[in-house]
């Protein structure tokens, strides 16, 4: 499937010197990567994809912490 190939590419890219902007495009990618493999999950039930969504939900969430200057 081409979205999995797709949110592994993602999860697989660097997050350091990126730009703002580059941080915006990047979580709105997570956003429509985590939605439409939430469209193939809700038919197959497997488990893998959970976890792959859940994996780009952790990588999306420190983007925006980032974003909104937030630092745990």
């Amino acid at each position: 499937m081409d979205i999995i190939k797709d949110a592994n590419e993602w999860l697989g890219a660097s997050m350091s010197n990126m730009s703002t902007s580059d941080r915006v495009h990047s979580s709105r990618k997570a956003k429509e990567l985590i939605l439409g493999i939430n469209e193939v999950y809700k038919e197959t039930k497997d488990e893998e994809l959970m976890d792959l969504m859940k994996l780009l939900t952790v990588k999306k969430q420190k983007i925006e912490k980032r974003l909104k200057g937030i630092r745990t």
